[in-house]
């Protein structure tokens, strides 16, 4: 066995903002010289930003770019985040929450903890989910803390949280972070996209972009960070984007921050509206609010006045129109150019997956990171991840809006009675049909996630598997009190969310 093929020394990034110093982060804690990175950006585009939320595996993208979680949550005003609370989303005027990590505990016997929980509740004997779920109480209670790792029987051994940040601020992190390990910046804007011409196996590659002052700057590989403009994925290589807006219709969101208020939650509020929903994400400095809604079914200046009469505070500014289309591209990667952030495909920020599909379009790359000869089948198998990936957010996301019964007509009945993608509708067919639960390993929402979904928004199963009556009713309750005790008292020892954040991260005022 011997390694023949050139590798590739230049890599190229044109576009900034979270996906650009994200993959810059990323590449240049594992690149070493001669490798060369430079990322191409300009001031006068400015960055999109639609949500300051993530999701846990966020600490993994962290980690890889080795930042310190105190000091980066220091610049960028950043707090915990436990989960999300949905408003609105089955019936109005109810309210359930997706907590982040494990429901329940292992059990001893055969079948998962849903399960028992799901014949107590039955039998009137268990409580809400929320009390089985460490993330769910602790934010329930305004309470946080680190994980003890060394408590390792205790649920205090692995709380799983993530953040809410400015993404602004966090891309400027990076930023600093990747020009100390030699990332050269370079701002300009694009104005043309160079292809190799010449015969040859690197024909109709990208060569160089252009930028209006005339120079050129050549790679060997492209990432495409240009949002949903395209310019390298789509502009110049005309790699087609498919059209999700059949199962998710909302198209604009408008977005504005809001002044600071008390107590500082540990997670996000996803409220439903009339043709939409509203996000709420509170940062140490402000509280970051956006509508999501469809344009057909509301016009942008309702969509506007609807944020502004739900906020919570007095607004710090105007609001800001976004319009966006939710679907991905047909490939990721096409020839020497991969596509990473909203190039590469979007799904609306209802469980603020954004920044994960970043986080794993650049850790793929790594993973297949190329010789110059760009292998077909390596370029194949990334796409065919990539595609599974945004597939399985895509239903995700498609099961809330899906699940609702709202009386009030129009987009949530279309949402209700909109034809689900087959493999949505299996998932919905085996829990209604017996409670269970399944798991692809692209999957990025394990059966915890589906589960306080389903269970929130009233998608009831018929009945449990059988071999939960293996243990008796007694048993089974006494179990479950066990349970939900000891979260409650492990809730009991944390301290506030605020008081935390204070005493770790606090950043200055007015960042």
């Amino acid at each position: 066995m011997q390694n023949s093929a050139k590798p590739l020394r230049k890599i190229v990034i044109v576009g900034g903002g979270a996906a650009g110093w994200m993959s810059a982060a990323a590449l240049s804690a594992v690149l070493k010289p001669p490798y060369e990175i430079r990322l191409v950006e300009s001031e006068e585009i400015g960055i999109l930003g639609v949500g300051e939320a993530t999701i846990p595996l966020i600490s993994m993208f962290n980690g890889l770019a080795r930042l310190d979680e105190a000091a980066f949550m220091k610049a960028t005003q950043a707090t915990f985040k436990l989960g999300i609370e949905f408003v609105n989303w089955g019936r109005q005027g109810e309210r359930y929450f997706h907590g982040f990590g494990r429901v329940g505990k292992e059990p001893l016997w055969p079948v998962d903890f849903t399960q028992y929980w799901l014949r107590m509740r039955a039998l009137g004997r268990a409580q809400p989910i929320e009390a089985y779920v460490m993330s769910a109480a602790a934010a329930q209670a305004g309470r946080f803390m680190l994980p003890r790792r060394e408590m390792q029987n205790s649920p205090l051994a692995d709380l799983a949280y993530a953040y809410h940040f400015d993404a602004g601020l966090y891309a400027r992190h990076l930023r600093a972070l990747s020009e100390q390990r030699g990332v050269r910046r370079t701002e300009g804007k694009v104005v043309r996209v160079l292809l190799d011409e010449q015969a040859g196996p690197t024909q109709g590659h990208v060569r160089a972009v252009q930028l209006e002052s005339g120079e050129q700057v050549a790679g060997d590989l492209f990432l495409d960070c240009t949002g949903f403009a395209g310019l390298l994925i789509d502009k110049a290589l005309g790699v087609g984007f498919e059209d999700w807006r059949h199962w998710l219709p909302c198209d604009r969101a408008w977005a504005v921050p809001s002044e600071s208020t008390k107590p500082l939650l540990p997670y996000t509020r996803a409220t439903a509206h009339r043709a939409g929903w509203q996000w709420r994400i509170p940062l140490q400095h402000r509280v970051g609010n956006g509508h999501v809604y469809s344009s057909q079914h509301m016009s942008d200046d309702e969509a506007a006045s609807v944020l502004l009469r739900h906020l919570d505070a007095p607004p710090l500014a105007d609001p800001r129109l976004i319009r966006f289309r939710t679907g991905m591209r047909h490939d990721a990667w096409a020839r020497n150019v991969v596509a990473i952030g909203m190039s590469a495909g979007f799904v609306e920020p209802l469980e603020s997956t954004a920044l994960h599909l970043i986080q794993m379009g650049v850790a793929g790359l790594i993973e297949a990171f190329p010789h110059e000869g760009f292998d077909p089948t390596e370029i194949a198998e990334y796409n065919r991840r990539s595609r599974e990936r945004y597939e399985s957010v895509r239903d995700f996301i498609v099961l809330h809006y899906h699940l609702n019964q709202r009386q009030d007509g129009g987009f949530w009945d279309a949402c209700a009675h909109m034809a689900v993608p087959d493999k949505l509708r299996w998932r919905m067919n085996l829990y209604a049909a017996s409670g269970r639960l399944v798991y692809v390993d692209t999957d990025l929402f394990r059966e915890p996630s589906w589960f306080e979904v389903m269970e929130g928004q009233n998608l009831r199963p018929r009945r449990w598997l059988p071999l939960t009556e293996l243990q008796g009713v007694e048993e089974t309750a006494a179990y479950l009190k066990g349970v939900s005790d000891t979260i409650a008292n492990c809730v009991g020892v944390m301290p506030g969310h605020e008081e935390f954040v204070r005493h770790y991260c606090a950043a200055g005022v007015g960042r």
